[in-house]
Parts: structure tokens; C-alpha cells; sequence
């Protein structure tokens, strides 16, 4: 819906979730999966609605009754963080908390994978407090990461020790990764940046044989399963988002081969023999591999690309169509279907597919257009582009986390001042740098400032013939969106 602009539709959505959504209930929820799905949904719906045709309220995108929904359903998380380590119980019961007998052993994903959505609703809301316990989370594996330099797949989150020691980028470790990555660029933070490529690292010394990334023992670096998992195939598109093009495409390339061997991924592939492995040959339809290609289409416009989007259609029409969906491949050696359709194929494999064969369309935005909302801390920029999918794909717009900063009333004044002056030298041109803010409700560093403004120009809400370099009122960076490329390039 956010992506079709189904006005009406959207409408009625969000209608029946202001009367209907309650998160006080007696129920134990995972906190990874209500994170991406939940809050992750709600805030992207939040950041959409204006542009889909919903009347805002007053405030916006600083408030609003699907970002009062996502606060409310990540508070209901928080206790899950309370843990000695300050990595969290997978599992949360949102009346009561933590329950007494929950088992403290984490995967490696349900911990770090907090930093897209609890960032953003830090900066919208003004309350640090998500932020805070997203970053400690992603330091705490980091810190306890092995001499070798890799993380293991479940981690006790009481004592901190490896309960699963295999390290590969596939199923319980692979969001970690991804949003080590998105959470940089997102934040424009060269912490999670350089975490990422240390790791990165660590990954090709002791995981990749020959454009396969194979599972090792985190302490030793020794092949404990030689297995490609359809999970996996998210890594070319995360290569792309670091401008490690050229690798991407071999990797993708190797995986595409197995595609095209079964009409789609299984979830375990036995590489030496060439074949899937037992009691794992289903493929529920995930969107991983097309995840990748619509990134890397993005960054090489290679067709090979566009014909794996091509392939992935008519599979899925030819085998898993049914008449009330698209069902689970039970078995990719003979397409027996299963009677479940994931909700991922939807929010994802079907997202990605529209986007990879709809190059104008304004998630790809470059740039050159952009809106003007006026909030309550002044005018903003939004829908410029450069949008972050987190890892249920609800894309995140990175401007707006600018929008809802409380700056120094001294700033306003001097701003006030600036503005009053340039008005009366309409025939020059002036730049006015903003000093960096690090205001009330903010917990994380803010990037530098990039952006400049010219004095007495009047902008349209739609387009704009100057860079975003130059955009209006917030620390926004425009090459984010180029390839990822943000810290690898020098200039």
C-alpha cells in the first residue's frame, strides 16, 4: 500500500489501527520480530502517510497516531534489555515483562538488530532511551566478539558466553551484519561503519572459499558446515551498499546458478555436492536473492539482473500461485506445496520485485526532488530519497530523523538574524553553515554538517534545482544514497 499509494486504502488502515491496536495484553512476543514487523511498520506507515494522502496532524512527522503506536509497542520491549549485558531476553511478555523462566540464550540477530527502528524513534520522539539500549546491544556483541575477529550464532545474554559457536552470515546472525551497515548509514556513523568492515574482515580471511561464504568455528576459523542458506543471499545487496560491487556480483552470481538449478532457493544448499540437504529443501518463497539484485541493479544496471527478477516471477506464478495466495515450496525437488504463505512474501519478495522493475519510482529518488514540511522546530526536508529498508523492508526515510530536533533558542535568534540579513542581499549569494546541534533527547552523535543554506532563495515543496548538499535545515548527506559509499570515499 505505501508503495501503490493506495490512498483510501491506507486510510482505512490506519483508521483501524487508532481504534483497534492494543499492546496491553497477556501475551509473550519475540522481541526481534515485533521490532521489524511492528514498530518497523509503523514507523515507515508513519513517515509514508503524507505522501500517500493521509491527513497528517499538526506536528508532523514529530508526532502522529502510528508513531504514538510504535512508541508504544517498542516501550513494551525495554524490558527485555534489562539483562546484565545490556543484550536482550529474545522473548518479552507485553503485560508483564520478562518472564521469570525465559531462556537468556539469544541468537546473535535478536540482538542487534534494533538500531534502524529504535534510532528513528529516538529522533522523533526525543526520548534517547531506544537508541540507547539499540547501541549497547550492538557494542556488547562487538566486545564480545573472538580473538579471530567472527561472532558465534546464540549467545547467553546473562553471562555473555557463546551457547553456538558456528559463524557464517546466514540464518541468526545475518541482521546483525545488515544493520551494522543500514544503522551507519542511516546515522551517518563511522563506529558501526568501521565495526562492519572489521568484521567484513574477519569474514573473507575465514568464511569465503572461492565466492562461498561457508560456516567456521568462531575461535578457529575451521569449516563446521559447508552449506549455502537461502538467508544468505541478502549479502550481495549489503556488498553493494559498500560500493564492494565487483564481489557482490560473483556471490550473487553463484547463488542465482542455484536458482536457477531448483526455481528457487532452498533453504540449505550442500555446495560441494551440489545439492539440497535433507529436510531442509523447502523454499518459502523469501526475498532475499531479489533483495540483492534490486541493490545491485541500483548500483550496475547489469540486465543479467532484471532476468533473475524475470525468472522469479514466472517460478512463483508457475508453481506456488494458488487460489487464495502463493504458497510455501515444501520441496523445491519435486514443488510440493505447503498450506502457509509467510507474511515476508508480501512486505518483502514482492516489494522488491516491483521495485526492481520500477526504476523511476520514488523510492529511488536521487535527489533532485524533495517536500518541505514546516514541524514545530522549523522547516524540514523529507522524501528526498536515499531511504533505508530495514530487514522486513519498511523503508525508513534518513531526513526525517532530522526534523524533531530541539535546537538552542540562541540558534533561532541568530538564524532569525541570518535570515532577516539575507533577505535584504537578494542578488548575492550567501552559504550559512549550521554548528552542530546535539540538543535535548538526542543520545547519539550527530553527523557533521554537511548541508548549507542560500539566504532569500524561495523553494518549491516539489523540486528544487540545487543539491540536497544544500538543503534546507538539517545535517542531511545526499551521497548515502550513492552506492553506500559514504565512508570508504576520501573526499
Amino acid at each position: 500500500l505505501q508503495i501503490l499509494g493506495n490512498v483510501s486504502e491506507f486510510q482505512r488502515v490506519v483508521n483501524v489501527l487508532q481504534e483497534g491496536v492494543d499492546f496491553d495484553i497477556d501475551v509473550n512476543a519475540s522481541v526481534f520480530e515485533t521490532n521489524i514487523r511492528v514498530v518497523g511498520g509503523l514507523l515507515s506507515a508513519h513517515l509514508l502517510s503524507k505522501k500517500a494522502g493521509v491527513e497528517v496532524e499538526v506536528g508532523w512527522p514529530c508526532s502522529g497516531p502510528l508513531l504514538r503506536m510504535a512508541e508504544e509497542a517498542a516501550r513494551k520491549l525495554l524490558p527485555a534489555f534489562q539483562t546484565p549485558t545490556g543484550m536482550p531476553y529474545g522473548t518479552v511478555n507485553l503485560l508483564h515483562g520478562v518472564n521469570p523462566g525465559e531462556t537468556p540464550v539469544t541468537c546473535t540477530a535478536g540482538i542487534g538488530t534494533f538500531i534502524v527502528e529504535f534510532a528513528t524513534l529516538s529522533h522523533l520522539t526525543g526520548d534517547p532511551v531506544f537508541e540507547d539500549v539499540a547501541r549497547k546491544a550492538l557494542k556488547a556483541l562487538w566486545k564480545n566478539r573472538s580473538d579471530i575477529g567472527l561472532v558465534g550464532n546464540h549467545i547467553d545474554v546473562l553471562t555473555a558466553k557463546w551457547v553456538a559457536q558456528d559463524s557464517g552470515i546466514g540464518a541468526g546472525v545475518d541482521s546483525y551484519f545488515e544493520y551494522l551497515v543500514k544503522g551507519a548509514i542511516l546515522l551517518q556513523d563511522k563506529e558501526l561503519m568501521s565495526m562492519f568492515l572489521e568484521y567484513n574482515k574477519a569474514i573473507k580471511n575465514y568464511t569465503k572459499f572461492d565466492d562461498w561464504y561457508l560456516w567456521v568455528q568462531m575461535y578457529k576459523g575451521t569449516v563446521s558446515m559447508p552449506v549455502f542458506q537461502s538467508l544468505e543471499a541478502y549479502w550481495p545487496g549489503l556488498q553493494s551498499l559498500i560500493g564492494d560491487v565487483d564481489n557482490a556480483m560473483r556471490t550473487f552470481l553463484n547463488y542465482y546458478t542455484v536458482w536457477k538449478q531448483f526455481g528457487g532457493l532452498p533453504e540449505f544448499y550442500n555446495i560441494p555436492q551440489g545439492y539440497t540437504v535433507d529436510k531442509r529443501e523447502g523454499y518459502p518463497l523469501r526475498p532475499e536473492l531479489i533483495e540483492s539484485a534490486m541493490y545491485l541493479y541500483r548500483a550496475t544496471r547489469d540486465p543479467t539482473l532484471l532476468e533473475l527478477g524475470r525468472d522469479a516471477v514466472e517460478s512463483i506464478e508457475k508453481i506456488s500461485k494458488v487460489d487464495c495466495g502463493f504458497a510455501t515450496i515444501k520441496d523445491l525437488r519435486d514443488h510440493r506445496l505447503d498450506n502457509r504463505m509467510e507474511s515476508f512474501f508480501l512486505a518483502e519478495t514482492v516489494k522488491y520485485l516491483y521495485l526492481l522493475f520500477d526504476p523511476d519510482n520514488f523510492i529511488h529518488n536521487d535527489g533532485s526532488v524533495f517536500d518541505v514540511v514546516l514541524t514545530p522546530y522549523g522547516e524540514c526536508v523529507l522524501n528526498a530519497g536515499g531511504y533505508i529498508f530495514n530487514t522486513e523492508a519498511h523503508p525508513i526515510d534518513p531526513a526525517a530523523l532530522h526534523c524533531c530536533r530541539k535546537r538552542k533558542e540562541e540558534q533561532w535568534e541568530v538564524e532569525d538574524l541570518m535570515r532577516e540579513f539575507y533577505s535584504l542581499k537578494k542578488n548575492k549569494k550567501f552559504t550559512l553553515k549550521r554548528a552542530a546541534d546535539h540538543g535535548e533527547g538526542e543520545s547519539a552523535k550527530d553527523p557533521e554538517d554537511a548541508p548549507s543554506e542560500k539566504g532569500g532563495e524561495t523553494r518549491n515543496s516539489k523540486k528544487s534545482s540545487h543539491s540536497l548538499l544544500s538543503c534546507p535545515s538539517q545535517s542531511f548527506n545526499s551521497k548515502l544514497a550513492v552506492l553506500g559509499q559514504v565512508f570508504l570515499d576520501n573526499n
